[in-house]
Protein backbone atom coordinates (compact mmCIF):
# COMPACT_ATOMS: atom_id res chain seq x y z
CA UNK A 1 0.00 0.00 0.00
CA UNK A 2 1.51 3.35 -1.05
CA UNK A 3 2.54 5.75 1.70
CA UNK A 4 -0.01 8.47 2.39
CA UNK A 5 1.19 11.80 1.01
CA UNK A 6 1.76 14.43 3.67
CA UNK A 7 -0.15 17.69 3.55
CA UNK A 8 1.85 20.94 3.18
CA UNK A 9 0.70 21.99 6.66
CA UNK A 10 1.99 18.72 8.11
CA UNK A 11 5.34 19.12 6.36
CA UNK A 12 5.62 22.72 7.62
CA UNK A 13 4.84 21.63 11.19
CA UNK A 14 7.53 18.94 11.16
CA UNK A 15 10.11 21.27 9.59
CA UNK A 16 9.35 23.88 12.25
CA UNK A 17 10.02 21.27 14.94
CA UNK A 18 13.24 20.22 13.20
CA UNK A 19 14.42 23.84 13.02
CA UNK A 20 13.68 24.42 16.70
CA UNK A 21 15.71 21.39 17.74
CA UNK A 22 18.46 22.04 15.21
CA UNK A 23 19.16 25.57 16.40
CA UNK A 24 19.28 24.35 20.01
CA UNK A 25 21.72 21.56 19.13
CA UNK A 26 23.90 23.88 17.04
CA UNK A 27 24.19 26.19 20.04
CA UNK A 28 25.18 23.26 22.23
CA UNK A 29 27.63 21.50 19.90
CA UNK A 30 28.62 24.36 17.60
CA UNK A 31 28.14 24.31 13.84
CA UNK A 32 31.09 21.99 13.24
CA UNK A 33 29.93 19.57 15.94
CA UNK A 34 26.37 19.47 14.69
CA UNK A 35 25.32 16.34 12.78
CA UNK A 36 22.08 15.18 11.24
CA UNK A 37 22.44 11.86 13.09
CA UNK A 38 22.83 13.71 16.36
CA UNK A 39 19.71 15.76 15.63
CA UNK A 40 17.73 12.63 14.77
CA UNK A 41 18.87 11.00 18.01
CA UNK A 42 17.90 14.09 20.01
CA UNK A 43 14.43 14.10 18.46
CA UNK A 44 13.92 10.35 18.77
CA UNK A 45 13.82 9.93 15.00
CA UNK A 46 15.89 8.08 12.45
CA UNK A 47 18.44 9.90 10.30
CA UNK A 48 16.55 9.01 7.08
CA UNK A 49 13.51 10.81 8.50
CA UNK A 50 15.51 14.03 8.89
CA UNK A 51 16.98 13.57 5.40
CA UNK A 52 13.46 13.28 3.97
CA UNK A 53 13.02 16.97 4.87
CA UNK A 54 16.57 18.28 4.36
CA UNK A 55 19.18 16.97 1.94
CA UNK A 56 22.13 17.82 4.16
CA UNK A 57 23.40 19.76 7.16
CA UNK A 58 24.08 22.94 5.19
CA UNK A 59 20.57 23.09 3.77
CA UNK A 60 19.15 22.79 7.29
CA UNK A 61 21.58 25.39 8.64
CA UNK A 62 20.69 27.88 5.92
CA UNK A 63 16.99 27.31 6.61
CA UNK A 64 17.66 28.06 10.29
CA UNK A 65 19.31 31.37 9.36
CA UNK A 66 16.55 32.25 6.90
CA UNK A 67 13.90 31.60 9.53
CA UNK A 68 15.83 33.68 12.06
CA UNK A 69 16.07 36.70 9.76
CA UNK A 70 12.42 36.28 8.80
CA UNK A 71 11.40 36.37 12.46
CA UNK A 72 13.60 39.40 13.13
CA UNK A 73 12.27 41.31 10.13
CA UNK A 74 8.64 40.62 11.04
CA UNK A 75 9.26 41.62 14.66
CA UNK A 76 10.87 44.92 13.63
CA UNK A 77 8.15 45.67 11.09
CA UNK A 78 5.36 45.04 13.61
CA UNK A 79 7.10 47.21 16.19
CA UNK A 80 7.40 50.14 13.80
CA UNK A 81 3.87 49.75 12.45
CA UNK A 82 2.27 51.28 15.55
CA UNK A 83 4.07 54.61 15.14
CA UNK A 84 3.54 57.59 12.86
CA UNK A 85 6.49 59.50 14.27
CA UNK A 86 9.77 58.59 12.55
CA UNK A 87 11.84 58.64 15.73
CA UNK A 88 9.18 56.56 17.46
CA UNK A 89 9.69 54.00 14.71
CA UNK A 90 13.45 54.12 15.19
CA UNK A 91 13.18 53.59 18.95
CA UNK A 92 10.80 50.67 18.42
CA UNK A 93 13.07 49.17 15.75
CA UNK A 94 16.09 49.29 18.05
CA UNK A 95 14.09 47.89 20.97
CA UNK A 96 12.70 45.07 18.81
CA UNK A 97 16.19 44.11 17.66
CA UNK A 98 17.48 44.09 21.22
CA UNK A 99 14.51 42.05 22.40
CA UNK A 100 15.08 39.49 19.64
CA UNK A 101 18.76 39.19 20.46
CA UNK A 102 18.10 38.57 24.14
CA UNK A 103 15.05 36.32 23.87
CA UNK A 104 16.05 34.39 20.74
CA UNK A 105 19.72 34.05 21.63
CA UNK A 106 20.03 30.62 19.97
CA UNK A 107 19.11 32.13 16.62
CA UNK A 108 21.03 35.35 17.29
CA UNK A 109 24.29 33.52 17.99
CA UNK A 110 24.18 31.81 14.61
CA UNK A 111 23.00 34.89 12.75
CA UNK A 112 25.42 37.46 14.15
CA UNK A 113 27.94 36.16 16.69
CA UNK A 114 29.59 32.91 15.70
CA UNK A 115 32.12 32.33 12.94
CA UNK A 116 29.90 30.19 10.74
CA UNK A 117 29.55 29.82 6.94
CA UNK A 118 28.22 32.87 5.08
CA UNK A 119 26.91 33.41 1.55
CA UNK A 120 30.36 33.75 -0.03
CA UNK A 121 31.30 30.33 1.31
CA UNK A 122 28.53 28.74 -0.76
CA UNK A 123 29.17 30.44 -4.09
CA UNK A 124 29.73 27.82 -6.76
CA UNK A 125 28.29 25.01 -4.64
CA UNK A 126 24.90 23.22 -4.83
CA UNK A 127 23.85 25.30 -1.81
CA UNK A 128 24.36 28.67 -3.52
CA UNK A 129 20.64 29.16 -4.26
CA UNK A 130 19.63 28.44 -0.65
CA UNK A 131 22.43 30.70 0.58
CA UNK A 132 21.25 33.52 -1.69
CA UNK A 133 17.71 33.13 -0.37
CA UNK A 134 19.09 33.45 3.18
CA UNK A 135 21.12 36.52 2.20
CA UNK A 136 18.15 38.23 0.57
CA UNK A 137 16.08 37.62 3.70
CA UNK A 138 18.85 39.06 5.87
CA UNK A 139 19.20 42.14 3.65
CA UNK A 140 15.50 42.91 4.17
CA UNK A 141 16.42 43.68 7.78
CA UNK A 142 19.19 46.00 6.61
CA UNK A 143 17.06 47.77 3.99
CA UNK A 144 14.16 48.26 6.38
CA UNK A 145 16.48 49.75 9.01
CA UNK A 146 18.04 52.09 6.44
CA UNK A 147 14.60 53.29 5.37
CA UNK A 148 13.74 54.22 8.98
CA UNK A 149 17.04 56.05 9.43
CA UNK A 150 16.48 58.00 6.21
CA UNK A 151 12.95 58.84 7.28
CA UNK A 152 14.29 60.26 10.56
CA UNK A 153 16.69 62.42 8.53
CA UNK A 154 13.82 63.88 6.52
CA UNK A 155 13.87 61.50 3.56
CA UNK A 156 16.40 60.09 1.12
CA UNK A 157 17.15 63.46 -0.46
CA UNK A 158 18.39 64.81 2.90
CA UNK A 159 20.94 62.13 3.76
CA UNK A 160 23.35 60.18 1.61
CA UNK A 161 23.19 56.40 1.48
CA UNK A 162 26.75 56.31 2.80
CA UNK A 163 25.83 58.36 5.87
CA UNK A 164 22.72 56.29 6.52
CA UNK A 165 24.76 53.10 6.37
CA UNK A 166 27.32 54.60 8.75
CA UNK A 167 24.62 55.26 11.33
CA UNK A 168 23.22 51.78 10.85
CA UNK A 169 26.64 50.20 11.44
CA UNK A 170 27.15 52.46 14.45
CA UNK A 171 23.92 51.54 16.20
CA UNK A 172 24.28 47.86 15.27
CA UNK A 173 27.74 47.79 16.84
CA UNK A 174 26.36 49.23 20.08
CA UNK A 175 23.41 46.85 20.11
CA UNK A 176 25.50 43.82 19.24
CA UNK A 177 28.02 44.59 21.94
CA UNK A 178 25.31 44.87 24.58
CA UNK A 179 23.34 41.81 23.41
CA UNK A 180 26.45 39.63 23.11
CA UNK A 181 27.70 40.77 26.50
CA UNK A 182 24.40 39.75 28.08
CA UNK A 183 24.19 36.43 26.25
CA UNK A 184 27.74 35.33 27.02
CA UNK A 185 27.52 36.71 30.62
CA UNK A 186 30.58 38.94 30.11
CA UNK A 187 28.67 42.01 31.28
CA UNK A 188 27.91 40.22 34.56
CA UNK A 189 31.53 40.90 35.49
CA UNK A 190 31.18 44.60 34.67
CA UNK A 191 27.76 45.36 36.16
CA UNK A 192 25.69 43.73 38.91
CA UNK A 193 22.50 43.70 36.81
CA UNK A 194 23.31 44.53 33.17
CA UNK A 195 19.69 43.97 32.08
CA UNK A 196 18.68 46.80 34.42
CA UNK A 197 20.42 49.33 32.16
CA UNK A 198 18.52 48.23 29.06
CA UNK A 199 16.13 51.20 28.99
CA UNK A 200 18.89 53.65 29.84
CA UNK A 201 20.90 52.25 26.94
CA UNK A 202 17.92 52.62 24.60
CA UNK A 203 17.29 56.18 25.80
CA UNK A 204 20.89 57.19 25.11
CA UNK A 205 20.80 55.64 21.64
CA UNK A 206 17.57 57.46 20.84
CA UNK A 207 18.91 60.83 22.04
CA UNK A 208 22.15 60.36 20.10
CA UNK A 209 20.32 59.44 16.91
CA UNK A 210 17.83 62.26 17.27
CA UNK A 211 20.64 64.78 17.66
CA UNK A 212 22.57 63.36 14.71
CA UNK A 213 19.73 62.83 12.25
CA UNK A 214 17.77 66.00 12.92
CA UNK A 215 20.67 68.07 11.65
CA UNK A 216 20.00 66.68 8.18
CA UNK A 217 16.56 68.23 8.10
CA UNK A 218 16.23 71.69 6.53
CA UNK A 219 16.14 74.54 9.04
CA UNK A 220 12.77 76.17 9.57
CA UNK A 221 12.78 79.83 8.53
CA UNK A 222 11.66 82.24 11.21
CA UNK A 223 8.47 84.13 10.45
CA UNK A 224 8.86 87.82 9.67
Amino acid sequence: MPRKQRKPSEIAAVKKKILKNAVALMNTNGFEGFTMKGLARMMGLTAPTIYSYYNNKDELYLDVLTEGFRMLFNKMKRACGSHNDSFGKLRSLIEAYMDFGLKKSNFYNLMFTWHVPKYNDYIGTPMEHAARNELMTALKVTDFSLDIIKECAGGEHHITDEDARFYLLYVWSLLHGYISGINNTLLDYMHETPLAIKNRTLDLMERTFRKELERYKPKQKKAG
